[in-house]
């Protein structure tokens, strides 16, 4: 088009071996604009992945061979990028496993299509970086957080934290001394309005809490009583 500005579209893998449900996902994100390559099973999915990483992946838990959570596992032990779940498990465990495991997202089935784009683009928006740009490494007592390794470490000794927790405690720390609601914590780090509520915060809020104090951290993350939480300096 003359004159105008020339989109790069991102690429998204699909991966679910049910071809009327990844070929609808397809379409609908080939609509919004989006590259799509759809996948039947897990294991055809990760041969392609290793010759060339997308900029997310769409994955289905309950496939033959590598299921969507061993999927999940091996993306992570490679990349970062965004990972939505989409499962007809609509147990809770089933959900805080595929987070836990690295899923930014999780969409249970039957869903609208139309959610699963809007979706994407949420999570799309969520993974553009929040830190300054002059500061990558934020100290806070004796924890420095590595913002682009995306690492903790304690007195030199590393911290091992689950994304959820990572990015909760770096949206805490770059904001010291501000509090923030349980809801501004969810819309801010899960990205909508998520389905564990209040509850999914004070979880990530409990297991930083023994992490730190097992290996002495010294990080002060308060509870603001009848609002939510803070990191106080």
């Amino acid at each position: 088009m003359p004159g105008g500005k020339k989109t790069v579209s991102r690429l998204i893998y699909v991966v679910d071996d049910e071809a009327n449900i990844r070929n609808l996902i397809q379409a609908y994100l080939k609509k919004e604009g989006y590259e799509v390559e759809v996948f039947g099973s897990g294991e055809e999915m990760l041969a392609k992945f290793n010759e060339q990483k997308p900029h997310m992946c769409i994955i289905d838990i309950m496939m033959p061979g590598i299921d969507g959570y061993e999927l999940c596992r091996k993306i992570r032990d490679k990349s970062d990028i965004p990972i939505i779940i989409v499962s007809a498990r609509d147990e809770e465990l089933d959900k805080i496993l595929g987070l836990e495991l690295g899923g930014d997202d999780y969409l249970t089935k039957p869903f609208s299509p139309r959610e699963l784009v809007t979706r994407v683009k949420t999570v799309f928006r969520r993974v553009r970086p929040v830190q300054p740009k002059e500061r990558q490494i934020l100290t806070v007592g004796n924890v420095n957080i590595f913002i682009d390794e995306r690492r903790v470490e304690v007195n030199g000794v590393e911290v091992e934290l689950t994304t959820k927790e990572f990015d909760l405690l770096c949206h805490l720390c770059l904001n010291k001394n501000k509090a923030f609601t349980r809801d501004e914590l969810l819309n801010k780090v899960w990205g909508y309005d998520y389905y564990g509520r209040s509850r999914a915060v004070d979880d990530v809020i409990k297991r930083l809490r023994k992490k730190f104090r097992d290996c002495n951290g010294k990080i002060n993350i308060k509870t603001v009583w009848g609002y939510g939480y803070k990191v106080e300096e």
